[in-house]
């Protein structure tokens, strides 16, 4: 799998684009700002964009969803429970056709990944494991974790879904929705929200 990551907008966010060396297909994760810049990205790699999945509904994560739904007809996942999110935090309500829910595996554009709920940042938080990536969206940065102060918000929550992420027998990427990259296995030593959780 190849990845691609546009960090876009004033807040930064870390737009994804997965694709395979074969099939002509690909997926993008947390399109919140610059539809027109996913566009041309996703154009320039001649792919085929079979999905959109979003780890959560704030609108510096689903921003650009409706500009490019309104132009092509990419299918929409998130989990219901955002539904619950105030509209003045996901851009208006939220668009989408199709929902992901903890422990689905779903194959799309040729790539399988398992759905972790991890709320705690938001009610419908989730994290997208492809094996040796796992995108985190705003439960888990480099060296830190999402906050939990504005509605939806939950603290307990938060924990419990951290200790799940540090419970992972595995070692892996981790692609969170700011900033840069990490490993797991580094997260869990050394970021003081999830190290030594357990």
């Amino acid at each position: 799998m190849k990845i691609i990551r546009l960090p876009l907008g004033d807040y930064q966010t870390n737009t994804y684009i997965l694709y395979s060396a074969i099939g002509g297909k690909c997926l993008v994760i947390d399109p919140g700002y610059e539809a027109d810049t996913i566009l041309r990205q996703v154009q320039e790699l001649s792919c085929e964009v079979e999905a959109i999945l979003l780890t959560h509904g704030h609108f510096d994560h689903v921003g650009a969803v409706k500009a490019l739904a309104s132009k092509t007809q990419w299918l929409v996942y998130i989990n219901q429970a955002e539904e619950s999110m105030p509209h003045m935090f996901t851009a208006g309500k939220l668009y989408y056709t199709d929902t992901y829910q903890n422990g689905d595996t779903l194959t799309l554009a040729g790539l399988t990944f398992t759905v972790h709920a991890t709320p705690g940042h938001t009610p419908g938080s989730v994290c997208l494991d492809f094996g040796e990536d796992l995108f985190t969206g705003d439960t888990l940065f480099a060296g830190s974790c999402g906050r939990t102060d504005l509605p939806g918000g939950d603290p307990h929550e938060m924990r419990l879904s951290l200790q799940h992420l540090a419970s992972l027998d595995k070692s892996c990427t981790i692609h969170p929705g700011h900033g840069p990259e990490s490993d797991l296995t580094y997260e869990k030593k050394f970021n003081p929200y999830l190290g030594g959780i357990l």
